[in-house]
């Protein structure tokens, strides 16, 4: 574990660059292991070797996304991952897409426990399905949810924190979710594990706003992929870049889901029933290897308004962490401007 000293606090000064990259008493970081409590999101294809690796050497924590539910994929992006960092990082499980595959959902599992990984976030699902073999092992279990219900039943499930996910998020959505300003507020009511909140959040700004709502860690995905290490065409990532604030859309996804993307014109025809989805998997090629932006719509967050150039992972989160502390002393001189 990285050793936990004080940043800065109560009186405005300016404080010095080793306090100002330091989080005491963070229960987020005490249970990573990690620098900063920062989070880059799991997400499919993308949360791969090169991403994950540069988050964990840029000190924020690295999640590999195993929704492909492929072992032979999954252990070889996690080689790839020990050999470029020996710094801590960890795995995600969504429940759902794992499970449609029972041996390989085992055999993943138990992949994963002799592997020594010590942090697992949970998705997609019941994290009650492997809460139990995971305490055992000594694992670190925080489940992501989007509603208070999840979160209050994830709890109750025995899991060690929460990654609560607010409406603005990027990709696939239950339609009754609210956005992160309530729902933060709402879980802080209700439990008292580590919330780490996800959804609109980019820089240091979004980061001390989530904490006054009751956060101790943040988790980032859209800012991720539009960065130096993410594995996706310069097209996805110009195209998050170029877009306004009002540039993302909500498209149905029958029977229940819906979906959050860049608003292009294929988007808008799919929303407006003039155009019929096209499946994931060819969705994943022409826009994450072949750069086709127009006929796809790429996951992206509302957060794509506020994200203005492609960066490196270790730009990204320099930036948010003194952006963070700026934002906490800003808001402590309206108690003592001295």
């Amino acid at each position: 574990m990285n050793q936990l000293i004080s940043g800065p606090c109560g009186k405005m000064r300016s404080p010095s660059s080793k306090e100002a990259n330091v989080f005491h008493g963070n229960r987020v970081v005490a249970h990573t292991g990690v620098a900063y409590p920062i989070f880059q999101a799991p997400m499919t294809f993308i949360a791969r070797a090169p991403l994950v690796a540069a988050v964990a050497e840029a000190g924020g924590l690295g999640l590999l996304e195993t929704s492909s539910a492929d072992l032979n994929v999954t252990t070889h992006e996690f080689t790839a991952i020990r050999k470029a960092t020996d710094k801590p990082f960890g795995v995600n499980l969504p429940v759902q897409m794992l499970k449609r595959d029972l041996d390989e959902e085992k055999a993943i599992i138990a992949w994963l426990l002799d592997q020594g990984i010590r942090f697992v976030t949970t998705s997609a699902g019941d994290p009650s399905r492997y809460i139990e073999q995971l305490k055992n092992a000594g694992v670190i279990v925080y489940h992501a949810t989007a509603t208070l219900h999840g979160a209050i039943k994830a709890v109750a499930a025995g899991v060690d924190g929460v990654v609560v996910e607010g409406a603005e998020s990027a990709g696939i959505r239950n339609p009754d979710e609210i956005h992160s300003f309530a729902l933060l507020q709402a879980v802080r009511e209700n439990v008292d594990v580590p919330i780490v909140a996800a959804g609109g959040i980019v820089d240091g700004r979004g980061m001390a706003a989530a904490f006054a709502l009751g956060a101790e860690g943040v988790a980032m995905g859209t800012r991720f992929v539009a960065s130096a290490e993410s594995p996706v065409h310069a097209n996805y990532k110009d195209a998050i870049v170029a877009a306004p604030s009002a540039g993302t859309l909500i498209t149905d996804l029958p029977p229940r889901a819906r979906f959050r993307g860049l608003k292009t014109e294929y988007a808008i025809e799919a929303h407006e029933g003039r155009r019929e989805r096209r499946p994931t998997r060819s969705v994943l090629q022409d826009l994450y290897i072949d750069g086709d932006v127009d006929n796809t719509s790429g996951p992206a967050g509302e957060s794509s308004g506020l994200i203005h150039k492609v960066e490196t992972v270790r730009q990204i989160i320099d930036d948010t962490v003194s952006g963070f502390w700026r934002e906490i002393d800003r808001l402590a001189a309206l108690r003592d401007p001295s």
